[in-house]
């Protein structure tokens, strides 16, 4: 999907599941040729074996999908539920319900089950000029997913869950995911020092969820991620969130044209640094509003301390003091005065009593990609003056 890059996956997902036609007469050729159209700016292609129609329940047979320059990846059978041509001559799909995933290489095996889309919404023309012109899901999901290695399950999520919502007047988007039942078995890694470090925490075994919060802004371009987080039970939660504006339609449109142009030139290796050229200049359009970065402890710092600790001779509390007086000499050579200060108090009230420690970079107005690129080539230990970055900790 070309509104935020964290649902780029389940939109290349999206792309093949609008191959079919209903039981009435649709044109199949005009249907691929819109949704490609649709998802040209992702470089995917899709293609199917054979469709078969029952009613308003299409299932599309062999279906595949393509990255440019890549190899096609086969995702089997595809059922379209509810399949209707609307007014304008796009379709819309109530459900769309992927063929169940075991597959196997080597040593290992990856299921996954109950996967599919919800409200999927295809246009007509993908001029970009407005939602309406635009690929569109309004949820998707999955059901339990699973890797096993030897036999042994290594990794598995209990579920996942998406949701995009339009808002009034076509204003913007509002979405949310959610991964739930994250669980990983780490008593297998393979290099012993790491292994044995992960006995020695505890952590053999770590289970958790993850969860997303954004919005895009159409007139503004204010494309927002207010929450990508990661949260382990006795280990902490790690959260991100920024926002950048000037991501409109017109610079999606301008990235969707240097995309299909470099796809159609016979000469990939001209075609593909032009196109790294087209991204550079295209960027010039964004500018950075705020970012954060934070940890909150559950912990792990205690743990990590006392076996750090333990292999120098010391305690973990002795181990925290010895990090402190590390720091100041170790900051110094970021030649940042004012914020060599910040972080070493912050690093000295989070080793008394860890609780958080929080990165934020918020400039007073929001401040021009090429300005930030040229802070980082020309003084680069201006950035954090100009970004506003400041740290702290246990606040």
């Amino acid at each position: 999907m070309h509104y935020h890059r964290p649902f780029t996956s389940l939109f290349a997902g999206v792309a093949l599941a609008a191959l079919a036609s209903p039981a009435f007469a649709l044109d199949g050729v005009d249907l691929v040729a819109k949704l490609n159209a649709a998802n040209g700016a992702s470089g995917l292609t899709v293609s199917y074996g054979t469709i078969a129609t029952d009613g308003d329940t299409v299932t599309l047979k062999s279906t595949t999908v393509t990255p440019t320059g890549g190899e096609a990846m086969a995702l089997g059978d595809v059922r379209l539920e509810g399949v209707a041509e609307d007014g304008d001559g796009g379709y819309t799909v109530e459900t769309v319900r992927f063929a169940d995933v075991d597959r196997t290489e080597g040593d290992m095996t990856i299921t996954a089950t109950d996967m599919q889309l919800g409200g999927l919404v295809i246009p007509a023309k993908a001029d970009g000029t407005s939602l309406d012109t635009m690929l569109f899901y309004e949820r998707a999901s999955s059901g339990p997913i699973k890797v096993t290695s030897k036999g042994t399950e290594v990794f598995s999520v209990a579920g996942m869950e998406g949701n995009v919502i339009r808002r009034a007047n076509d204003a913007g988007l509002d979405y949310d995911a959610t991964v739930s039942g994250i669980k990983a078995d780490l008593s297998k890694v393979e290099d012993p020092k790491s292994r044995d470090m992960i006995q020695k925490l505890g952590m053999t075994t770590i289970d958790g969820k993850a969860s997303m919060k954004g919005s895009w802004t159409l007139d503004t371009g204010l494309m927002t991620v207010d929450e990508y987080a990661f949260d382990f039970t006795d280990i902490g939660r790690l959260d991100l969130s920024f926002a950048i504006s000037g991501y409109t339609l017109e610079f999606l449109n301008a990235m969707r044209e240097a995309v299909e142009t470099a796809q159609a030139s016979p000469n990939k290796e001209e075609a593909n640094n032009a196109l790294g050229m087209s991204m550079m200049g295209l960027m010039q359009q964004l500018s950075f509003n705020s970012a954060k970065i934070s940890f909150n402890d559950a912990s792990l710092t205690k743990k990590v301390l006392d076996v750090v600790g333990a292999e120098q001779g010391v305690t973990g509390e002795q181990m925290a003091q010895s990090l402190k007086g590390m720091a100041p000499l170790m900051i110094a050579q970021l030649n940042m005065p004012e914020l060599q200060n910040q972080i070493s108090q912050a690093i000295n009230t989070y080793l008394d009593d860890p609780k958080s420690l929080t990165i934020t970079a918020a400039p007073a107005a929001p401040v021009p990609f090429p300005m930030i690129m040229g802070a980082a080539m020309g003084a680069p230990n201006t950035i954090p003056q100009v970004l506003g970055v400041t740290v702290k900790a246990n606040e």
